[in-house]
């Protein structure tokens, strides 16, 4: 079963992004999901089944 995630979302990864950021925004849903670091402001897009391996925690958006 996916996780709930939604636009605007915050997430933890395990591990961190080159700058240094752990925690990304959630930009786009989908089978790929958007995301852009907190810290140097980088977008990617993950698949949503790697991304589901790798999230440490998720704080949703207020």
């Amino acid at each position: 079963m996916p996780l709930k995630l939604g636009m605007g979302d915050i997430i933890r990864l395990k591990k961190k992004h080159p700058c240094g950021g752990f925690h990304w925004e959630i930009t786009r849903t989908g089978i790929d999901i958007g995301l852009k670091c907190l810290c140097c402001g980088r977008k990617v897009l993950v698949p949503r089944v790697k991304l589901e391996k790798k999230i440490k925690e998720i704080i949703p958006r207020d």
